[in-house]
């Protein structure tokens, strides 16, 4: 058998032309490197998509996703922010749409007149002014009392804002007008500055944070 006859060819001489052999048998090995490359390219890619992952625990954006996402899903927050508005909109009387008696329930004297022109000074408007009556007079703890109709929960509450430390109380009485009575302890109203302050929270309270939030 001549040495350029293929192996199985059965002693059969061939001539062989040109500057290429035939290939009797496929490549054994393309078969595992294709695999290789393949299972590489796919390992290099979970890599890069757990390094991103990462970036973005890290970086904070997943927990700002997160944040966004469970405001989205959550159907009460927006009620909440509304209910929010509203009590941050709700609007009181103005000192100037009160009518206040001032009374003086103290042995001391010229404490109702005083007490009325400040008030006065202040915007409220001033009706009667005098002695307190026989069942409040030196009887009355404390800086005072605010007494008011049934339906006065929010002018006393704007007048308590001239009258640190005074009880409200709310009576039968038929009229819109406010009684401030003088008691014991009273010194002077409060200074027009917390007044200001006072009346300025009830008008405009702090809006809750948002953290307290819940669905």
């Amino acid at each position: 058998m001549s040495m350029l006859t293929p192996p199985g060819m059965g002693g059969k001489k061939y001539r062989i032309t040109g500057d290429r052999y035939p290939r009797m048998r496929r490549p054994r090995h393309r078969r595992r490197i294709v695999l290789t490359v393949f299972v590489t390219a796919c390992a290099l890619g979970l890599a890069g998509w757990g390094t991103l992952q990462l970036i973005d625990v890290f970086g904070g954006r997943g927990s700002t996703a997160q944040a966004s996402q469970g405001t989205a899903h959550c159907p009460e927050h927006g009620k909440t922010d509304t209910a929010q508005a509203k009590t941050a909109a709700r609007k009181l009387p103005a000192p100037g749409t009160l009518t206040v008696n001032v009374f003086n329930a103290t042995p001391r004297s010229g404490l109702a007149k005083r007490t009325a022109d400040e008030l006065h000074k202040r915007g409220f408007k001033i009706g009667k002014v005098g002695n307190a009556p026989a069942a409040y007079d030196k009887k009355v703890k404390g800086s005072g009392i605010l007494l008011g109709p049934e339906a006065a929960d929010d002018p006393l509450k704007v007048l308590a804002t001239q009258l640190t430390g005074a009880q409200q109380k709310t009576d039968g009485r038929k009229g819109a007008d406010l009684d401030l009575i003088i008691g014991d302890t009273f010194k002077d109203l409060t200074t027009r500055q917390n007044a200001a302050k006072s009346l300025a929270l009830l008008t405009h309270p702090s809006p809750a944070p948002a953290s307290d939030a819940k669905c």
